[in-house]
């Protein structure tokens, strides 16, 4: 069985919320297929907690399997 791959987006606003998103920052994505649906996105912001975000907020990245390994064991 594969494992599910980790998503990450890159922040490129966040008007509206600056304690919680940082511009340039990478937030791992928690599945959610409702916030999907509104077009929101679940991620794990600056509290350590995950929250929903606009998902124009972000824009989708891919990183090489190494460097992601690395992100996971970092946080």
């Amino acid at each position: 069985m594969k494992r599910a791959e980790a998503q990450f987006v890159v922040c490129i606003k966040n008007k509206d919320y600056p304690a919680s998103l940082e511009l340039r920052k990478l937030y791992q994505v928690l599945p959610d297929r409702t916030a999907e649906k509104l077009r929101q996105v679940r991620v794990i912001d600056e509290s350590g907690e995950d929250y929903l975000f606009p998902e124009d907020y972000f824009a989708p990245i891919q990183l090489p399997q190494a460097t992601e390994k690395a992100v996971l064991r970092a946080r």
